[in-house]
């Protein structure tokens, strides 16, 4: 049996310590809390998604455990990009001295904002820019997400790639669509060096007795268990459909959850509401759980069962 197993894992260029990242929205809201989080042990750390203003997001109830997941409908609240570059730009002197790589998350209404929102954030020199172009709780305020659409997801990625000044992109792409491997494709084209998939799944949750939902939005994106399934379904489809990296995100709990992300052809994982369930700590659990399963199915590292579902 294999007694030393390596998590370190390359991502565009990046050397991860391991391959949990924390995903966007989470806890990715100040500097400490992101420094915290690679201190936890996270491979890397995403913020919280920022646009060109500032955005109070929606009234509460905002998120609830419904039972088997989460359902949020948080609206996107953040400070604006301007204030932002500041926020990032303070993670990123002390995440490198960790040696934890720091992702940015961007979103805007039109192609144009999205390319300024990149182009502001991109002052503060994070080493990838998570490019939001699926948010499923705001679509009445900004149309249909441009994730459902491959040319309106590549027109995205086309401005945010010149306007990121050098710095790799990757697209977070949306669940609820016909092909998600057709969308990864024709952003790839168009520029993006990575795939994030996915983000959440909309829904709806009521609360029976009051006879209404339970989310002040209404309707909010589902994420936790419940999601797991689509998740594999819909990385195992986009590496399928292009080769650059993906970090698969959606429903991971668990390190065994963590290895069949992998197994499904992620290169890397994001982490989100198993933070609500087990803490900040779980970012280190989950890199600890994966390495004892990769040492009881007497693997040396991750290439050992990326992709292993397609051999």
């Amino acid at each position: 049996m294999t007694d030393a197993v390596d998590l370190t894992c390359e991502f565009l260029g990046l050397r991860l310590p391991n391959p949990i990242i924390l995903a966007s929205g989470v806890i990715g809201t100040s500097a400490a809390l992101m420094v915290r989080a690679a201190r936890e042990g996270a491979g890397a750390v995403t913020a919280k998604s920022c646009g060109p203003g500032p955005r109070a997001g929606h009234p509460n109830p905002v998120a609830v455990d419904w039972g088997h997941g989460v359902i949020n409908a948080i609206g996107l609240s953040n400070p604006g990009a301007v204030a932002e570059v500041a926020l990032l730009a303070d993670a990123q002197a002390r995440l490198r001295s960790l040696g934890v790589p720091l992702i940015a998350s961007v979103f805007g209404g039109t192609v144009e904002e999205f390319a300024t929102v990149a182009r502001i954030v991109s002052g503060a020199d994070p080493d990838l820019i998570e490019v939001n172009v699926s948010c499923p709780n705001v679509a009445d305020e900004f149309g249909t997400p441009f994730a459902a659409s491959c040319a309106d997801a590549a027109a995205v990625t086309e401005a945010v790639k010149v306007a990121a000044v050098g710095i790799p992109i990757s697209l977070k792409l949306a669940p609820n669509v016909p092909s998600i491997g057709r969308i990864a494709a024709a952003v790839v084209e168009a520029g993006a060096d990575a795939i994030t998939a996915i983000n959440t799944m909309p829904g709806m949750v009521i609360n029976a007795d009051a006879g209404r939902p339970v989310l002040s939005n209404r309707v909010g994106g589902l994420s936790g268990p419940a999601l797991k399934p689509i998740a594999l379904r819909c990385v195992a489809e986009v590496a399928s459909a292009v080769e650059v990296p993906i970090i698969g995100t959606g429903g991971v709990m668990t390190g065994r959850d963590a290895a069949e992300m992998l197994m499904a052809g992620a290169t890397a994982v994001g982490v989100g509401t198993a933070v609500w369930y087990r803490g900040v700590s779980v970012l280190g659990e989950i890199a600890d759980e994966l390495c004892a399963f990769l040492r009881g199915s007497d693997c040396a590292g991750l290439g050992d069962i990326r992709g292993r579902i397609f051999e």
